[in-house]
């Protein structure tokens, strides 16, 4: 899988879970820049991208998290 997938991915994700078909995503986007992205929305995220990459995170990987480049990071280390 290559990286330009998983964002494709991630930002459908991403824009989906926020409705917000404007959201640009990038290595860098965080929490503290997307309005509403809180504490239940980051679970969201996480079930979410389980469920499309077919992939189980431990609690360890979740909480490791910073920004979308580390999910991505963390989608090809299970995928490959």
């Amino acid at each position: 899988m290559l990286e330009s997938d998983v964002y494709s991915a991630l930002t459908e994700i991403l824009r989906d879970l926020f409705m917000n078909d404007d959201l640009i995503v990038t290595p860098d986007l965080s929490a503290n820049r997307v309005h509403g992205w809180d504490s239940f929305k980051q679970i969201e995220i996480i079930l979410a991208t389980e469920e499309r990459f077919g992939v189980k995170f431990t609690t360890q990987e979740v909480e490791s998290l910073k920004c979308v480049g580390d999910l991505s990071a963390l989608i090809l280390k299970h995928t490959v």
